[in-house]
C-alpha cells in the first residue's frame, strides 16, 4: 500500500486514523473535571495546580509544527507511531503521580503526542484515491468533534464513581491500542518524503518563541498584563520569533517554510485561522460556566459537571453532520465560501446567546449553532492550505496552520478571561463573573467571527478557487479541534475562576 493510492482495505485506515482522533481530544478534555480539585489531590496551591493545564498547551504548540515537518521529511506514519510513545508515557505518569511535579511532567508528555492529528490528515491525502478523500476526512474531522464533546461526560462519571487516576490508566490503554492498530493497519504513505535535514536550530528557535508568547498570554491574568515577567515574556518572544524567522528565509532545509506561507492563499488562511479559533473558544470559556454556576446568581443554571458535559455534547455530534455538507458546499462553490459561512454562523451563534442565555435549552442551542461555524470553518481550512502548497509540505503546512488556530484560542482565553474578571459581582461572600461579562464576551466573538469573515473572503479568488478541487483531501480537518477542543481544558481553567468551592457553597 506504500506510496499507491489503495482501493482495498481504507475503510480499516480510516477508522483507525479516526479513532487517533478520538483518543488526542480526549486526552485534552481528561483533565476538566478535575481542575476544581487537583490542589486538594496533589497537596498544592491552585496556582501551581494551573500548570496541569498549561503544561500540555505549550507542549502541544511546540510539537505541532515539529511534527508536521518530521512527517514531511521521515514519513507521516513513523511520526504517527512515535507520537503515540509520549501520549503513553505521560498517560502512565499521571495516573502514578504522587504529586504536582509529576503530573505536570505527564501532561507535558501528553502534549507532545498531539502532532498526531495534522499528521494524521495528511497521511490521508497520500494513502487514498481522491474519491474517498473527501468522505475520510470528513469522518476523521467528525471523530475529533464527536471525541472532545464525549470527553467532559466521560471524564466527569469516571471522576464521580471512582479514582481519578482511573482516567490515565484508560488514556494510557486507548492510546497503546490506537498504536498498535496504525502500525498494524495504517500504511506509510508517499514515498518520496520530502529531502533534507531537520531544522534543529529553527526547531529550538520556534519552541522557545512560543513557550514565552503563549505562557505570558495564558499566565498574564495571573502575573499581572504589567509585570515585569509577563512584559519580558513577550519581548522575548518577539525577538526569538524575529530572529527565527530571519533563520528560516537563510536556511536551505527549514522548519517551516515562510515563503510558502507568504503565498495569499496561505497568508490569508492562517490570518483567518487565527480569528476563527478566537472566536470558536469564547463559547468554551462562557457557557460551561453559565451551565454551572448556581441559580442564586439570577443568571446561572445550576447543572453538576455531568449534566454540563451532557448538555454540550450533542454540539460535538454536529461535526459528524455537518463535515460532509460542507466538503459538498466547498466541492460547489470553493472552501473560501464555506470558511466565510462558518464565521458568519459562529458569529450568529454568539449573537444568539444575548437573547437564549437564560435557560439551559437556550445555550444548548447556542452550542449548536456555533459548532455548525465551527464545522464549516475548520473544514475548509485545510482544503485552502493543501491546495497551495506542494504534496511533500502537507503535514507542515497542515501542522502550521494548526498552530495558528491554537494561538487564537490562546489569544482568546486571555482577552476573555480579562473579561470576565473584570466584570463581576459578589454573591455570598465569593466574586462571581457578571452576567454582563459573559455577555461581553460572547459580543466580543461575535465581533471576531465577523471579522474572520471578512478575511476569508480576501482570500484570492483563483487560487482559492484551485483549492476547491481539492476540497476532498480536506474537508474538515478539524485539528484544531484537537488542541482547540483541548482548550476546553484550557477553558477550565478560567472556569476554575468561578472555583468549585464557591459553586457548592451557593448552590
Amino acid at each position: 500500500m506504500d506510496g499507491s493510492k489503495p482501493d482495498a482495505r481504507t475503510g480499516g485506515v480510516v477508522g483507525v486514523l479516526a479513532l487517533a482522533g478520538i483518543v488526542a481530544a480526549l486526552m485534552q478534555t481528561l483533565v476538566v473535571p478535575l481542575i476544581g480539585d487537583l490542589p486538594k489531590l496533589l497537596d498544592t496551591a491552585p496556582s501551581n495546580a494551573s500548570w496541569v493545564i498549561t503544561a500540555t498547551l505549550l507542549a502541544a504548540a511546540v510539537a505541532t509544527p515539529v511534527a508536521g515537518r518530521l512527517g514531511d521529511t521521515l514519513g507521516k506514519r513513523r511520526v504517527l507511531l512515535a507520537s503515540f510513545v509520549p501520549l503513553i508515557a505521560g498517560s502512565v505518569v499521571c495516573a502514578l503521580a504522587p504529586s504536582v511535579v509529576p503530573m505536570i511532567v505527564g501532561r507535558g508528555l501528553q502534549g507532545l503526542g498531539m502532532g498526531v492529528v495534522p499528521v494524521g490528515i495528511s497521511l490521508l491525502r497520500d494513502v487514498l484515491p481522491p474519491e474517498k478523500l473527501g468522505a475520510s476526512i470528513a469522518l476523521m474531522s467528525a471523530s475529533m468533534g464527536v471525541g472532545g464533546a464525549l470527553g467532559l461526560p466521560f471524564s466527569a462519571a469516571v471522576a464521580e464513581n471512582a479514582s481519578w487516576r482511573v482516567l490515565f490508566w484508560v488514556a494510557a490503554a486507548l492510546s497503546a491500542v490506537v498504536g498498535l492498530l496504525i502500525w498494524r493497519v495504517v500504511p506509510a504513505g508517499a514515498r518520496n518524503p520530502a529531502p533534507g535535514r531537520f531544522d534543529v536550530p529553527g526547531a529550538l528557535g520556534l519552541g522557545v518563541g512560543l513557550v514565552a508568547l503563549l505562557l505570558a498570554v495564558s499566565k498574564g491574568a495571573t502575573w499581572g498584563w504589567g509585570s515585569g515577567t509577563t512584559l519580558g515574556l513577550l519581548a522575548g518572544s518577539a525577538v526569538v520569533l524575529l530572529g527565527w524567522g530571519a533563520w528560516e528565509l537563510r536556511t536551505r532545509d527549514p522548519l517551516v517554510d515562510l515563503r510558502v506561507t507568504a503565498r495569499p492563499v496561505v497568508l490569508m488562511t492562517n490570518a483567518a485561522s487565527i480569528l476563527v479559533g478566537f472566536a470558536m473558544y469564547a463559547p468554551a470559556l462562557v457557557i460551561p460556566q453559565l451551565l454551572q454556576l448556581p441559580e442564586a446568581t439570577g443568571y446561572g443554571l445550576g447543572q453538576s459537571m455531568m449534566a454540563m458535559g451532557l448538555w454540550m455534547a450533542p454540539a460535538g455530534l454536529m461535526m459528524m453532520v455537518l463535515a460532509p455538507l460542507g466538503a459538498k458546499l466547498s466541492a460547489a462553490r470553493g472552501p473560501k465560501v464555506t470558511l466565510s459561512v462558518g464565521a458568519l454562523v459562529i458569529a450568529a451563534g454568539h449573537a444568539s446567546s444575548l437573547a437564549l442565555m437564560g435557560s439551559t435549552w437556550g445555550l444548548f442551542v447556542v452550542t449548536l449553532i456555533c459548532n455548525t461555524g465551527v464545522g464549516l470553518a475548520y473544514g475548509a481550512m485545510p482544503s485552502l492550505i493543501m491546495g497551495a502548497v506542494p504534496q511533500e509540505e502537507t503535514a507542515s503546512a497542515n501542522s502550521f496552520n494548526t498552530l495558528m488556530r491554537s494561538i487564537g484560542t490562546s489569544v482568546s482565553a486571555a482577552v476573555i478571561g480579562v473579561v470576565l474578571a473584570q466584570m463581576t459581582t459578589t454573591l455570598g461572600g465569593y466574586v462571581l463573573p457578571s452576567e454582563d461579562g459573559f455577555r461581553a464576551a460572547m459580543t466580543i466573538g461575535a465581533g471576531v467571527g465577523l471579522l474572520a469573515a471578512v478575511v476569508a473572503a480576501l482570500i484570492p479568488a483563483k487560487a482559492a478557487a484551485s483549492g476547491a478541487d481539492d476540497t476532498s483531501r480536506t474537508a474538515a480537518a478539524t485539528t484544531a479541534d484537537a488542541d482547540d477542543q483541548a482548550r476546553a481544558a484550557s477553558a477550565s481553567e478560567a472556569a476554575s475562576d468561578v472555583d468549585a468551592g464557591p459553586r457548592a457553597a451557593l448552590r
